[in-house]
């Protein structure tokens, strides 16, 4: 097993290896090579969707996404899908998943099936080197503040988003949860500070005028979004790839009209945030 960087500010890439038949001690490297780079990337993968779950299983117990259509026969697995006549993709923006909850996903294990000739990539942005890229008066002027998360405006049932999506989403009426975690976090199993607001589903930073927040907001986004901060992940078909909610953003370009996209989706539980 061969575990490389994928970029300086996030991911790795990890070759020569069979996610089904991991040993106990190869498996402990991959943890820690997931804590240490945020996403990891493993190549040629031949997954039924029982060694998907099993996989997943080792992470952690399985957070039943209540918004995804199901693969059919797999609770456990969500679907990821865009066909030919589709014009919105699922993931379209850059997001953190689950930022919403009280106690957001730890991640998610993402396992491509079909891919477009061309086109269908997903960006990748690493929080802690964000962070690290801040100057010391914005750290100090962030470090104490708390934002507030919520999902009504992207699955809610009046959301303009979700009725272009269709039945690829579900459960509309179960959307409005809000969550407030510090903008500033100290990742709960490393304690590396990294930044911790997105723009799919931050509402606002809390205890600050509307003018302010939506101004910090904006200028903490458009550092993340620098390309020195992000990675470029070209999918092949039996791609696994896996990102930490904590530590990541990520962002599915939509660039591949009149093909189909399909992937399958495992979210691993995560802790409240503090």
């Amino acid at each position: 097993m061969q575990i490389s960087k994928a970029s300086t500010a996030v991911g790795a890439i990890v070759e020569d290896v069979d996610v089904t038949a991991l040993t106990d001690g190869e498996f402990a490297d991959v943890r820690q090579a997931f804590h240490d780079h945020g996403t990891l990337f493993f190549r040629d993968q031949k997954l039924t969707p029982e060694e998907h779950i099993a996989f997943a299983e080792r992470w952690g117990a399985i957070d039943f996404n209540r918004f995804f259509k199901r693969r059919e026969g797999y609770p456990e697995i969500a679907e990821v899908l865009k066909e030919p006549d589709q014009e919105l993709n699922i993931g379209g923006g850059w997001h953190t998943d689950h930022s919403y909850d009280e106690a957001p996903a730890m991640g998610s294990i993402l396992y491509a099936l079909e891919i477009p000739p061309s086109g269908g990539d997903t960006l990748f942005a690493g929080m802690a080197a964000a962070y690290d890229g801040l100057d010391d008066g914005m750290k100090d002027k962030i470090k104490n503040l708390k934002a507030r998360h919520g999902n009504a405006h992207i699955f809610g049932e009046e959301s303009e988003y979700r009725k272009a999506i269709g039945d690829r989403y579900t459960n509309a009426d179960q959307a409005g949860q809000t969550a407030v975690h510090p903008v500033v976090l100290a990742h709960p199993e490393t304690g590396v500070k990294g930044l911790y607001v997105n723009p799919g589903f931050t509402l606002e930073i809390v205890d600050v005028e509307p003018e302010e927040s939506k101004a910090l907001l904006e200028e903490l986004y458009a550092h993340i979004m620098q390309e020195r901060f992000h990675h470029r992940h070209q999918w092949r078909a039996g791609d696994l790839a896996m990102w930490d909610n904590r530590s990541t953003w990520h962002y599915a370009l939509n660039d591949y009209q009149g093909h189909r996209r399909y992937l399958n989706r495992i979210t691993i539980e995560g802790v409240a945030l503090s």
